[in-house]
């Protein structure tokens, strides 16, 4: 990070010293021998050089004249102050270019967009959100507006005005950014548990399709859409919501062992149970599912046949799951004497499990024991997944 900081202010330098050599040059036309370069360039490279970063700043900073040709030099520093968490600074020095007479509209609009990521930093959300709204109705070309938009959905979003987020995105930048397009089904989803929570279950299926709709990969909308079916009673439409998930995201394939079986169970259906296992280990095969297909075997044929199962799995596929089931069954048919060391193994494997993160979002790495929908650390949306493997299901 340091070294990155001092390439991005020696490239400041270079820019701050071209600029002044040019209007001495411009400025001495008529006066041979008089191009000097102002000393606070020459004071503030040496600061530069002598890897004191501040005091370079505040120097180049003073001595660099506002007009047409620094303009951007100035913003590099502003969102250089930014960038190091003075943000304040950064304010300073954005708003003291608005305040220039000489800004083309286009300049302007550049500033005004810096001067809003100022402000979401220092969480002046209205103020950001002011600035961006004249920007998207009165700003400059189209490459600006957009940046616009994608600031003020950011911003939206935190805020979680979901309808007003979605407002700004569609349709254009749902069709262009995969993100975002993700991000709204996910909208629409916050907006139906909203609906849900109210008591209007119709508005929220509007919602939970409109979501499916636009990212027909959106797992969240369709396990909501089952949940709603099973609250009424029709087990045999949620069982046939959920057996899409492993198609539309087979790393969420774990999420429905637990609806399904009780769906099955309440249709009293034990066969079909087992056989929707079977067809799903088929087609992500999981600890899990083989853990819950072992449990129906253990029902119809005993625990002896369920221990065979768990270990052809653990042979095909070792997890400490696999390792934690596998001694649970040993213990049924253990004597006292084997008690004695399968329990304390037992309880260790579970308290292994227990201390485990069971959900990691593949964008940034964040785990927990708990699904979050929209990541609490990178802030994506639907990145975060169920653990499988040796450690996980």
């Amino acid at each position: 990070m340091h070294d990155l900081l001092l390439l991005a202010l020696l490239l400041a330098a270079v820019a701050i010293g071209w600029w002044l050599g040019r209007r001495d040059h411009q400025g001495t036309a008529d006066q041979p021998g008089q191009h000097t370069l102002s000393r606070d360039y020459f004071v503030g490279l040496n600061y530069l050089l002598n890897e004191q970063p501040d005091r370079a700043i505040e120097t180049f900073v003073a001595a660099l004249e506002v007009n047409s040709d620094t303009i951007e030099t100035h913003i590099a520093l502003g969102n250089l102050f930014r960038s190091r968490g003075e943000t304040d600074r950064a304010v300073k020095i954005h708003q003291n270019l608005l305040a220039r007479p000489a800004l083309t509209p286009a300049q302007g609009s550049l500033v005004q967009i810096e001067l809003s990521r100022d402000f979401l930093n220092l969480g002046l959300l209205d103020r950001a959100e002011k600035l961006l709204e004249n920007l998207i109705h009165d700003g400059g070309d189209e490459s600006q507006r957009q940046q616009a938009k994608l600031l003020l959905v950011d911003l939206l979003e935190r805020e979680k005005e979901w309808q007003a987020a979605l407002d700004v995105a569609q349709p254009g930048l749902i069709r262009q950014y995969d993100n975002i397009q993700r991000a709204a089904a996910h909208w629409l989803c916050e907006l139906a548990e909203r609906d849900l929570e109210s008591a209007s279950p119709s508005l929220a299926r509007k919602k939970l399709r409109q979501a499916l709709n636009i990212d027909g990969h959106c797992v969240r909308a369709t396990l909501l859409l089952a949940r709603m079916e099973h609250d009424t009673g029709h087990y045999k439409a949620e069982l046939k919501l959920l057996k899409r998930i492993p198609d539309q995201d087979a790393s969420f394939a774990a999420l429905i062992l637990e609806p399904l079986r009780d769906a099955y169970r309440l249709l009293n259906d034990e066969e079909g149970l087992e056989k929707a296992l079977q067809k799903l280990n088929e087609k992500v095969p999981m600890t899990s599912t083989v853990i819950m297909l072992a449990e129906c075997v253990q029902r119809r044929a005993g625990h002896q046949e369920a221990a065979e199962l768990i270990q052809a799995q653990m042979e095909r596929a070792p997890s400490l799951r696999g390792l934690d089931y596998l001694l649970h069954l040993y213990q049924q048919d253990a004597t006292a004497e084997e008690q004695r060391f399968l329990g304390p193994l037992n309880h260790h494997s579970r308290a292994l499990l227990d201390a485990r993160p069971r959900f990691r979002c593949g964008q940034c790495g964040f785990s927990g024991t708990e699904l979050h929908w929209q990541c609490p650390s990178c802030r994506q949306w639907g990145t975060t997944r169920p653990m499988t493997g040796r450690k996980g299901d």
